[in-house]
């Protein structure tokens, strides 16, 4: 007889967050590789949430998991999970004519602005005006606790009677009978059915159960932080990116945080920063902005995770019975998490999508891994 119904394998965000929704109707263990849950991604992720961007599968999901970050269980964090940014967009000379097309990217919940460009250059004092000949101002932008969310499944998850387990890779997953046995940190665990959430590395977990992949394909993102100019007040700036060039910057602790919002494919492992790479983005800071780097920055990469629709793979495996997927976030796992969370929860209990992600538009057929096989 199985030990437990399921084993989430990875404590990310998206491990603990399926936990956290499983241990309400079933015995779940939770079995992380590093003594750190979240060490490799949900660790570094610098996150926001932003309801307009992503695929249109992407934004659905986003779209019904606003009202879990909005008003969280009780209990589940003792601070807001979202904070004020916004986004501003600019246009470079010559980039105007993007503005009306950028504009169509905003909804009625969520509408993008354009605003004139002395009030952007107001929200952004650190950027080079000559630079900016347009721009636009999205409100609904905010920045997410990520370690608060992270926590707060975490948590959430023991105190409804969920076992982790840490430090304890994964060496061996075998069918027996109707069940497996995870062979974890040197000991056999039975269980009836297990959860691949293992982030990066879910096709090598999907290789030692015997899965066919799906095509994962992590890919590095890098970013810093640096010492902004003096005479500038970063705190209440918002996000800046330009159209058509893929770095972004915000405030971070009164410091300036950017990132080359790179994606660069890369076999799974403890991703660092590579050095062009944070040349590229210094050169990118200084030439755009009046940063001026005069020290070396603190700086890190981490993985973000796509198969070939860069949609999120959740469900049962259709060759391979009792193994169920959890990965593919592409990035935006932190804001899915509640909502992918609910939907693997229901399919894997034998369910069907709820009702208020059905009725958004999520269909468990967009999700299936079977669509990865084609």
């Amino acid at each position: 007889m199985a030990t437990y119904d399921f084993a989430v394998i990875g404590a990310g965000i998206s491990g603990a967050s399926v936990a956290y929704e499983l241990q309400s109707r079933a015995r779940v263990v939770l079995i992380e590789a590093e003594s750190q849950p979240g060490y490799h991604s949900t660790g570094r992720s610098a996150a926001l949430y932003t309801p307009n961007f992503g695929s249109a599968l992407v934004r659905r999901i986003n779209a019904v998991g606003r009202a879990f970050f909005e008003a969280p269980p009780d209990g589940f964090a003792e601070a807001p999970l979202l904070s004020p940014r916004g986004a501003l967009t600019l246009f470079k000379p010559g980039d105007e004519a993007e503005i009306a097309a950028f504009l169509t990217n905003g909804t009625e919940r969520d509408p993008i602005h354009p605003i004139p460009v002395a009030e952007a250059l107001r929200l952004a004092p650190l950027v080079r005006p000559e630079l900016v000949a347009a721009a636009a101002f999205e409100p609904g932008v905010t920045d997410m606790d990520v370690a608060a969310i992270h926590q707060g499944f975490l948590r959430g998850f023991r105190q409804r009677g969920g076992d982790i387990r840490r430090a304890q890779p994964v060496s061996a997953l075998t069918r027996d009978g109707q069940g497996w046995r995870v062979t974890a940190g040197g000991e056999e665990i039975p269980v009836a059915a297990v959860v691949n959430a293992a982030g990066a590395w879910g096709d090598a977990v999907a290789r030692l159960a015997g899965a066919r992949p799906v095509g994962l394909v992590p890919k590095r993102r890098t970013a810093l932080v640096v010492d902004g100019p003096e005479e500038i007040d970063l705190h209440g700036m918002p996000l800046v990116e330009f159209i058509g060039d893929a770095p972004y910057l915000k405030p971070d602790g009164g410091r300036v945080m950017a990132s080359l919002a790179d994606e660069t494919p890369v076999e799974p492992q403890d991703i660092q920063p590579d050095d062009m790479d944070v040349a590229m983005l210094v050169e990118w800071l200084e030439t755009h902005t009046r940063v001026i780097v005069r020290k070396a920055p603190r700086t890190w990469a981490g993985l973000r995770s796509f198969v070939a629709d860069a949609s999120p793979v959740v469900g049962f495996d259709p060759e391979l019975a009792g193994f169920f997927w959890l990965i593919g976030q592409g990035g935006y796992g932190i804001m899915m998490a509640p909502t992918l969370a609910r939907i693997a929860a229901a399919l894997a209990t034998g369910g069907t999508v709820p009702a208020d992600a059905a009725a958004a538009g999520v269909d468990a057929a967009d999700l299936s891994p079977a669509r990865c096989r084609s």
